[in-house]
């Protein structure tokens, strides 16, 4: 997921109430099965010490229903689903629908937002942008975990499009026009899928449309839009999107999408661990800690299972505010240190840093101890 979407959290000290739920509704009675949850949850809390506002945050979150946010998609009814509250101060701060019920449903109270778990089930929201093209121009919207908003149409030439079946000197003239009036169009509709490319923020592009109107678009694109753009028959632009066949084939792009990026972030961590490597990739809690302090941190890499993730580390109230002893901390600012996870610190330090996060979720792969990191800058500089 972004990172960014995790800056809410930043301005609030804590401690933090994090609830993950089953919010599925599959069966009749799903309003009394939503407000036992919330009970349950709201207990829960209470028994790990939550103060009484932050529990009643929880209950009335929990017990009203999703509210769809930025981040995670909206669950459908009858399907499975989840949910991620965490409230802190009597105030719901952040309240995430989630694709799928939780790995792991939890309760926790704490110095930080058990946040880690939320990395792995929202995963990377790849958004696409979809053009549905036909021979006169083409449609264009972007999906990703928020749903589907249109972001605009391009129009070609409409004559002459339509070829005959004559042999006649003039005909074959005519069918000449109309063979220039496709690659015209193919042209224009490359030309606009780029710059809405540019414009949208989206990772991926899929072309739906007649074969021969999809290769003519990607032949025209630049390349590095071609690199990532993929094509559906499953579709057109008279009937636009709906088709089930369509929808399995967004997703499978979004998908591959991101299962390259988490390939190409192991790849580069892997070469820069070499002795050649520069020195831009550690592991360790203590070099984390230190390189998440000093802003050095350009992907971290977290694998949730992982020995190092629930290692107790310090923090102060600010998010690069993190040391590996209290008493380190305190030398540097933190007037009253706060124990928490390693996990949870180094995303928060990350998202106070602008820096991104990949969950890995093979461990023959990870980084060891379930931590790690590729530097914006040489560990140790030459």
């Amino acid at each position: 997921m972004r990172l960014s979407d995790l800056r809410p959290v930043l301005p609030h000290a804590g401690p933090w109430a994090s609830v993950y739920v089953d919010t599925s509704h599959t069966t009749e009675d799903a309003a009394k099965h939503q407000e036992l949850t919330a009970r349950a949850a709201t207990q829960q809390l209470a028994e790990l010490g939550a103060s009484p506002a932050t529990r009643d945050a929880v209950y009335k979150a929990l017990f009203n229903g999703p509210d769809a946010g930025p981040i995670g998609r909206p669950p459908t009814s009858g399907k499975r689903a989840g949910r991620a509250v965490f409230a802190t101060d009597g105030e719901v701060v952040l309240d995430v629908p989630l694709p799928g019920p939780p790995a792991t449903p939890m309760t926790t109270w704490s110095a930080l937002p058990r946040v880690t778990p939320l990395l792995r089930s929202i995963g990377d929201p790849t958004p696409c942008l979809v053009a549905y093209v036909d021979r006169t121009g083409a449609d264009f919207e972007v999906r990703d975990d928020a749903g589907r908003r249109e972001t605009g149409q391009v129009s070609g030439a409409d004559w002459p499009i339509h070829k005959t079946a004559s042999a006649d000197w003039s005909e074959r003239h005519f069918q000449t026009a109309v063979e220039n009036t496709w690659e015209q169009n193919a042209a224009e509709i490359a030309h606009a899928a780029h710059e809405m490319w540019q414009r949208c923020g989206a990772e991926v592009m899929l072309l739906v449309g007649d074969a021969r109107e999809r290769k003519a678009v990607r032949d025209r694109l630049p390349e590095p839009l071609r690199a990532v753009t993929a094509e559906s028959e499953h579709g057109a632009r008279s009937t636009g999107s709906g088709s089930a066949r369509l929808e399995r084939d967004i997703a499978q792009v979004r998908a591959a999408h991101e299962t390259e990026h988490v390939r190409e972030v192991l790849d580069r961590y892997h070469a820069a661990t070499h002795d050649d490597g520069g020195g831009n990739a550690i592991s360790g809690v203590p070099a984390l800690v230190e390189a998440a302090r000093e802003h050095q941190i350009d992907t971290l890499l977290v694998t949730p299972e992982g020995q190092d993730t629930g290692r107790e580390v310090w923090i102060g109230p600010e998010g690069d505010q993190l040391a590996v002893r209290s008493t380190e901390l305190q030398y540097l600012g933190a007037a009253r240190p706060a124990p928490a996870r390693a996990d949870d610190a180094l995303v928060r330090a990350a998202v106070a840093s602008g820096a991104e996060a990949v969950v890995v979720s093979d461990p023959t792969a990870a980084p060891v101890g379930g931590l790690g990191a590729l530097l914006r800058w040489p560990a140790n500089p030459h």
